[in-house]
């Protein structure tokens, strides 16, 4: 069930953070006759000055800004669910006469509670997983277009047109 969860995440993650999936996708032309040396050059300098504007490489691995939400203590379960319906089905056998049979009404019905709380609980760190990640991708991608803001603008004030 753990890496169910793991392994969608970390898919995702993967492939918005890879270094092909943040590749400058800009078509920029030279509108002042600049030579091709001359445009990498320019091209590098803007790619420095962004990154001191913004704090953000996109070639850079990406870091997480938040850790992500801790597991839970697991609580309750099967056994924990039947053992405590069983002492409440032992207590109510007990005034109905059937201890026994009051005892194992109570454990099927507590390890069934059990596992039904305990599934909650897995469906609940599940979620908090994948909003973390969503929540990951969401700032790397305003990352990303605050840098490439960046980038244009001082391609653009080198002379370039940028697309």
């Amino acid at each position: 069930m753990k890496t169910m969860v793991i392994i969608p995440i970390c898919a995702v993650l993967l492939c918005l953070f890879s270094p092909v999936a943040v590749a400058l996708d800009f078509f920029v032309f030279p509108a002042q006759g600049q030579s091709e040396e001359q445009m990498q050059r320019d091209k590098v300098e803007c790619q420095i000055w962004a990154q001191q504007q913004t704090g953000f490489n996109p070639l850079a691995t990406p870091q997480a800004t938040a850790p992500p939400p801790a597991r839970g203590a697991r609580q309750g379960g099967l056994l924990r669910g039947g053992a405590r319906g069983a002492a409440v089905g032992a207590v109510a056998g007990g005034i109905g006469g059937d201890v026994g049979r009051g005892a194992a009404i109570g454990a099927g019905t507590g390890a069934l509670m059990g596992g039904m709380r305990r599934s909650d609980q897995v469906r609940q760190e599940q979620q908090a997983q994948q909003q973390w990640a969503q929540q990951q991708a969401v700032q790397h991608a305003q990352n990303r277009e605050q840098f490439n803001r960046a980038f244009k603008a001082c391609l653009q004030g080198k002379g370039y047109s940028v697309n």
